[in-house]
């Protein structure tokens, strides 16, 4: 039984074994001359002066939020327009309202972000 597992086994290990040569190799074959600038903290493109206990401006986390509804509808619009003449052949309008009602409550989200100046960058 557990012979039928070994596919997956060995995918996982040769995978693992891979990602690791990929990491390791840029140490081995790649330059690597640290200096006191290079081995400061990085944050966002600012440097790391003051407290850390600052706050961090709405409008980082708006555009996160912008960002992650624009690539959910990416990720899931893709797959379904390239099937969709299939669908609407055997399934009919049944193929179209789901992903009607999606667009939709993405499309609110996106006009609630832009009546609240989520895309005012001043």
């Amino acid at each position: 039984m557990l012979l039928d597992y070994l596919p997956i086994f060995l995918v996982l290990a040769f995978s693992v074994i891979v990602s690791l040569a990929i990491v390791f190799s840029s140490r081995l074959f790649g330059p690597y001359r640290p200096n006191k600038v290079k081995n400061l903290s990085y944050e966002s493109g600012k440097d790391p002066v003051g407290s850390t206990h600052e706050r961090i401006s709405v409008k980082y986390y708006l555009v996160a939020m912008l960002f992650i509804i624009f690539d959910i509808e990416v990720i899931y619009v893709y797959p379904w327009a390239v099937e969709f003449r299939n669908m609407f052949h055997s399934h009919g309008l049944f193929a179209f309202m789901p992903m009607f009602i999606f667009l939709v409550v993405l499309e609110l989200g996106y006009l609630y972000i832009l009546m609240k100046g989520g895309l005012k960058w001043d």
